[in-house]
């Protein structure tokens, strides 16, 4: 039996207990496709599963990670034959079947996406969950009409990894930018990705009626709670707000009128759980005109898969600029 290294999630007597051990592949939830990982990311989904802040994985134990990107090692299905270079995004991965902390996964081949031909292995990862929420997020609003000539977009939570690499796709696309954050010494990593104006949250004027003057053509949100609740109220005329992260609150307090007044769109995005069809549209789009300008800067850290025990408390503190690579093997 093969032999590997995997930072493995139990839940033992109610306390959640991370650590390395040593598996083979016969422990590995079932799959068709068995893929050598190199490289895996760090999410804030994955701080909170790791360390059990809140409760992400549906059985245990599991192999911790959300992303993936490797080779091919054997497969049953025929769409992805050995030495295959490939990525896994989502899909349950540490949430019901072995994710990508680990030497080796067995993948469902549903769930498994052919590296693009103009992305590596490691830009891959430097994406990873992060971007595809992004560009899922802006593929959507895209799809309801959003373009730059109606007006500026906002991003709340813009130096965190989905906030970042949105920042650097609009900006891409001919947005123009603004970058809502509270942390001052990450402006000029955000000027860098293209944000052409930065609101500091704590300055934010929040207001109190069902709708305000309007700020914005559209909005892809990070943080969830008032911040949220802002953005309806400030958004104009047939905008769309791409709801993607909770890290200030899951709560929104609202009412109906910017939406049947204002003819306003609530997109939810689920990276997760994305038909795969409209995934792999997603990739091809990150890999032509939403691929990344700025993997160089996007990329703040890369990391040996023996020092990720020590990278979770950043993440659940706020302390991360941009995205982190593991690397695996």
């Amino acid at each position: 039996m093969r032999k590997f290294k995997a930072f493995r999630i139990h839940e033992r007597e109610g306390r959640i207990e991370p650590g390395f051990e040593t598996m083979d592949v016969d422990q590995l939830t079932p799959g068709e496709v068995l893929v050598r990982v190199r490289y895996s990311s760090i999410n804030y989904k994955d701080a909170l599963a790791a360390t059990g802040a809140a409760r992400i994985l549906r059985r245990y134990p599991l192999n911790g990670g959300i992303d993936l990107s490797g080779e091919v090692e054997s497969s049953t299905d025929a769409r992805y034959p050995p030495g295959q270079a490939v990525l896994v995004t989502g899909c349950a991965l540490s949430e019901a079947v072995d994710g990508g902390y680990a030497e080796y996964a067995r993948i469902a081949g549903d769930s498994v996406i052919r590296l693009p031909d103009n992305i590596d292995l490691v830009q891959a990862m430097v994406i990873g969950t992060a971007g595809f929420a992004a560009a899922l997020a802006i593929h959507r609003m895209e799809h309801n009409g959003q373009a730059p000539a109606k007006g500026p977009v906002v991003v709340t939570g813009a130096t965190g990894g989905v906030g970042s690499i949105a920042v650097d796709l609009l900006a891409g696309r001919g947005y123009e930018v603004i970058a809502v954050s509270g942390k001052p010494e990450g402006d000029e990593f955000l000027r860098a990705l293209g944000a052409t104006r930065i609101l500091r949250r704590q300055d934010i004027d929040l207001g109190k009626r069902p709708m305000e003057a309007t700020q914005f053509a559209g909005a892809i949100d990070n943080v969830g709670g008032e911040l949220l609740t802002w953005l309806t109220r400030t958004v104009d005329f047939w905008g769309n707000i791409a709801s993607v992260g909770l890290a200030g609150s899951t709560k929104l307090e609202t009412t109906v009128l910017p939406f049947i007044l204002r003819g306003i769109n609530l997109l939810g995005i689920n990276s997760s759980a994305t038909p795969r069809d409209l995934r792999l549209d997603v990739w091809r789009r990150l890999a032509s005109d939403l691929r990344p300008r700025h993997f160089d800067r996007l990329l703040t850290r890369t990391i040996g898969f023996e020092a990720l025990p020590g990278a979770f408390d950043d993440y659940l503190k706020g302390r991360v600029l941009g995205r982190t690579v593991v690397k695996i093997a």
